[in-house]
């Protein structure tokens, strides 16, 4: 197991091979070949074993902050006559042990379970249900942030879908106006020589009848001839 609170309370002593001797004449009773010890850890994992191995969440939890409230929504039920593991961390924090060396804290958290009649593995299984209810709702809070994630990078995606046509539309447009313009200025290009061409030809016929000729070949937006100064006689 990962965990590792269960080395401060828990300990199974290994069985004392028996040191009394035969008396004479009485014949040894049959040894019993002990099996192997068992160690916290096998102990532990055999009390967890009694637990549920996923919790159930019957009331939603309104603020995930509160361990009380997903201990609540888990249906964990009371510990035996109060003394939770959550109680046992306090006593083992107590200042009157905190600072003493683990067995110690571990003999005088025994012996006060001792004189409450609670047995450690009430302890156990009650620290067993807080930690699974936790890994459970924290399984339950990662598939609704997967969820989210999920939701909303689809969404994202629909929405960069939707700008990458809008910006091919609008730059399609932008060409078309631009494509436009280019057109109507060669369009005018072109009819502006012809019309220049026009002016020549009727400012030539004019230019035969009078010397101050008023037709204009050049650009409609050039200023105007400044007039001649008149001569003197």
């Amino acid at each position: 197991m990962s965990k590792k609170w269960y080395n401060y309370i828990v300990s199974i002593d290994e069985p004392e091979a028996s040191t009394a001797s035969a008396k004479p004449g009485v014949p040894a009773p049959a040894s019993k070949t002990p099996g192997p010890a068992k160690s916290a850890a096998q102990s532990v994992a055999e009390i967890a074993a009694t637990v549920a191995s996923e919790p159930q969440f019957t009331t939603p939890v309104f603020d995930p902050t509160s361990f009380d409230e997903i201990y609540k929504a888990a249906e964990i039920p009371p510990a035996s006559k109060g003394y939770s593991i959550l109680k046992v961390s306090q006593m083992l924090e107590s200042e009157h042990i905190r600072n003493l060396p683990s067995d110690v804290k571990k003999s005088s958290v025994l012996v006060a379970l001792d004189a409450a009649g609670v047995e450690i593995k009430d302890v156990i299984q009650d620290a067993v249900r807080r930690d699974r209810a936790l890994d459970g709702y924290e399984r339950v809070q990662q598939r609704t942030a997967e969820e989210l994630e999920t939701r909303k990078t689809k969404e994202n995606a629909d929405i960069q879908t939707q700008i990458d046509k809008y910006v091919t539309e609008q730059r399609a447009k932008i060409q078309s106006n631009n494509d436009a313009i280019t057109r109507e200025k060669e369009r005018f290009t072109s009819w502006r020589l012809k019309k220049q061409q026009e002016e020549k030809k009727i400012a030539e016929a004019v230019g035969y009848f009078t010397s101050e000729n008023p037709i204009t070949t050049g650009d409609v937006n050039a200023p105007p001839p400044q007039p001649k100064a008149p001569q003197r006689s």
